[in-house]
């Protein structure tokens, strides 16, 4: 089976070419070419940007694959070039969508594919809500739709309240023994996701026919507290964990551009039920822990010191946040 992945070097995409070569596939990776020094042997390159479509289109123009899946997806503009690109050229598409996308405030416990797609939080889950309202409408591939929640790699720092790509604030702020920020009580039911767990579900959607035009989470069925994951890579940097529970409200309040990621995700318990993509995979796994990898989510960030970066006004208005919060709990003025 030819398999195109469009990425294939990110979190989740680099274990699904990982474990479509273990299981035999042709697989062809279309990027930027950024990545690629750690790619499994067999994998073949096409050197470009799906971003240029006429470019897209003369490179691809002598091929046809089984199988495109789309890791880059994040606009509905993105996926309709997609479809012009690839209709007589493959026979599935599969794009990779986001549980966040399902309806917030939670209404109903566990989460399945019929959950509404409402999210008023976050612009990111509303594009790709969009994305997936275009797809609905093609009927010149098979589309298959897929919904990743939290999916994480030996690299991915755990916590609620960072800044996207300064996520090693938070180990520092732990280290220097500095309070860390759980939203609300801390009692909310989390869900994560090995990448690997993830491949041994993903994989089997391919050329499959019960998947076409359908959709499907994929989770695991580890659940963890924030308080539970902060206490966890406390204990592994050998330090006890400050943490401060502050409301979500109270939060978005003084550092509005965490309302997405919070009330737009974070906030809410995330319990799914994964009965259909069982279905489905021959090989549905929830067996890594964030246990198993928090050491060496520490180790990479000792070993590579040029990730260890903070954003020094993120960080300046995080603990301000948390001087507020505690002068008005304490009723004094602020």
């Amino acid at each position: 089976m030819k398999i195109l992945i469009i990425g294939g070097t990110g979190t989740i995409s680099t274990e699904v070419v990982k474990k479509s070569i273990a299981m035999g596939y042709d697989v062809t990776l279309l990027n930027r070419g950024f990545h690629n020094h750690k790619l499994p042997k067999g994998v073949k390159v096409i050197v470009g940007d799906i971003n240029d479509e006429f470019k897209t289109h003369e490179q691809l123009k002598n091929y046809y694959f089984d199988v495109v899946v789309q890791f880059v997806g994040f606009k509905r503009h993105q996926v309709e070039r997609d479809i012009r690109l690839f209709t007589g050229k493959t026979k599935q598409y599969i794009f990779i969508s986001s549980a966040s996308a399902y309806q917030k405030p939670v209404i109903d416990y566990p989460i399945t594919e019929e959950t509404p797609l409402v999210n008023p939080y976050w612009e990111y889950s509303r594009d790709k809500i969009e994305c997936e309202e275009f797809l609905r409408t093609v009927d010149s591939l098979a589309i298959t739709i897929v919904r990743p929640s939290h999916t994480y790699d030996s690299r991915m720092i755990m916590a609620p309240v960072t800044r996207w790509l300064f996520e090693y604030a938070h180990l520092k702020r732990l280290i220097e023994g500095k309070p860390v920020i759980i939203p609300g009580d801390g009692t909310n039911v989390w869900t994560i996701t090995h990448a690997k767990d993830f491949a041994n579900s993903f994989v089997y959607l391919f050329g499959n026919e019960k998947a076409y035009n359908e959709v499907f989470h994929i989770t695991s069925e580890k659940f963890y507290t924030w308080d539970m994951l902060t206490e966890i890579t406390a204990k592994a940097l050998g330090v006890e964990a400050k943490i401060i529970h502050i409301p979500s409200d109270f939060i978005i309040s003084m550092m509005p551009e965490l309302e997405g990621s919070l009330l737009g995700d974070k906030s809410w318990s995330a319990i799914f039920d994964n009965s259909k993509i069982k279905s489905i995979s021959k090989e549905y796994s929830s067996k890594i822990r964030y246990e198993d990898v928090v050491d060496d989510v520490i180790k990479y960030y000792e070993v590579n010191k040029d990730k260890q970066v903070v954003s020094d006004d993120f960080e300046a208005a995080y603990d301000n946040l948390i001087a507020v919060y505690l002068q008005k709990q304490n009723n004094q003025p602020i």
